[in-house]
């Protein structure tokens, strides 16, 4: 597990996410820790690196 720190699409406050670097790529839901609205998590486990994109559930 890596931590991923971005911005919540719905109410901008910062996050950490913890992305599952097994996992080469991956896509989920998960609330926001702050508003607790559901996002779309989409992540890139490679070489060492993360990438993630975080989108609001409507979007």
């Amino acid at each position: 597990m890596e931590e991923h720190h971005d911005h919540c699409p719905c109410c901008g406050e910062p996050i950490t996410l913890l992305i599952d670097t097994s996992v080469q790529e991956q896509e989920y839901v998960e609330d926001c820790e702050v508003c607790c609205r559901p996002m779309i998590v989409r992540a890139w486990a490679d070489a060492g690196s993360v990438s993630a994109t975080v989108r609001a559930e409507n979007d």
